[in-house]
């Protein structure tokens, strides 16, 4: 959601929020962005030009959840080396 919070009322398309995701599979960033969008946190923008062209955008209760996950982001970003490192130990020892 991250790239989506750039600035109010950007839109993405589905392609850019799929590049911008490491591993994530096609099918479930689609999940991810069903369930947003259900939860009233995102919009999806259908245009019905050839090819179909979708984006998404954070909706006013989407952007306004971004000052709460900060501090969460920030965690994660400043602890991947250390769960990183705990995924390849526990990964070796199941081996």
């Amino acid at each position: 959601m991250s790239h989506l919070a750039v600035v109010p009322g950007h839109r993405l398309r589905f392609s850019t929020l799929k590049n911008g995701i490491d591993g994530i599979t096609q099918r479930m960033l689609t999940l991810t962005l069903r369930n947003l969008e259900r939860d009233g946190l995102l919009v999806r923008h259908y245009f019905p030009e050839v090819p179909p062209r979708v984006e998404y955008e954070l909706t006013e209760m989407g952007a306004g959840m971004l000052p709460a996950l900060e501090g969460f982001t920030s965690w994660i970003r400043n602890n991947w080396p250390s769960i990183a490192n705990c995924r390849r130990a526990y990964d070796e020892a199941r081996q």
